[in-house]
């Protein structure tokens, strides 16, 4: 496809989709409490640029560190779980009923163990993140062809061998795509967690924004703040994009060259 095409398409669907929310805004004549317009909600974040922007470090901090955690510990597991069937069988169930928890439930737990602010937030956001990230790479690692396996086989390699040279090659892509998922999930963890156990101190982070504008009911504050928060979430996304695009581009057909 065209590079310019790429770009065009989606300014494209985002106009019509514009169009269609002033459209609708005009048409039923709504108040801005009930549906702000684009220019009330640029307005609203032009006015309200500082505390956005502290707000949004804040929980860029949450879901960063909530994130990498996540990506870690989850590729460090499905290793383990990759390495031996028994393993596999023994502890993927009880990976799935931790994943299956509702969040809501965690909350309070985590804010006894740790109290409320960004040790709760980084936590809520890892168990949110971490279960594509260890689903998809050890699909990834068990899905080596069984001639590569016979080939290393046949060459004496050892386990770890096997393991580094084979299988992560192999799992590369499914771990990108755990990552990409994953990603779009860090943000929304992040402010979850501001939401139930976030702190006031300092400013507290979008989640945090929310409830403050909700109780004001400054309706365009808060469509501004949902776009910052999307913001955040497509610059993870867009981050993954690139890592999955550095160490994958000259190898691997899920990745356009002519990008």
């Amino acid at each position: 496809m065209d590079k310019r095409l790429r770009y065009f398409l989606p300014v494209l669907v985002g106009a019509v989709l514009l169009a269609a929310w002033v459209g609708v805004k005009s048409f039923w004549d709504l108040p801005a409490y009930i549906l702000p317009g684009p220019g009330e909600v640029l307005a609203a974040a032009a006015a309200e640029r500082a505390t956005l922007a502290a707000a949004a470090l804040e929980t860029l901090t949450g879901a960063v560190i909530g994130f990498l955690a996540a990506a870690t510990v989850g590729f460090l597991m499905a290793m383990v779980l990759a390495s031996s069937s028994w393993l596999r069988t023994a502890l993927h169930p009880w990976i799935v009923f931790l994943q299956m928890i509702p969040v809501i439930i965690l909350v309070p737990i985590f804010v006894l163990w740790f109290g409320p602010g960004l040790v709760s937030v980084i936590m809520i956001t890892f168990m949110i993140s971490f279960f594509p990230v260890v689903a998809n790479t050890t699909q990834g690692l068990i899905s080596v062809r069984e001639n590569h396996l016979d080939l290393f086989r046949m060459g004496g390699a050892n386990p770890l061998q096997e393991m580094f040279l084979l299988r992560v090659p192999t799992a590369l892509p499914y771990f990108f795509t755990g990552m990409k998922i994953a990603a779009t999930l860090a943000v929304i963890g992040a402010l979850t967690g501001e939401l139930f156990a976030g702190s006031a101190e300092g400013s507290g982070g979008l989640g945090f924004l929310v409830i403050i504008y909700k109780a004001q009911l400054k309706i365009p504050e808060l469509f501004a703040t949902a776009a910052t928060a999307c913001g955040l979430g497509f610059l993870f996304v867009g981050a993954v994009s690139r890592l999955k695009r550095f160490f994958l581009r000259k190898w691997h057909e899920s990745v356009d060259r002519n990008e």
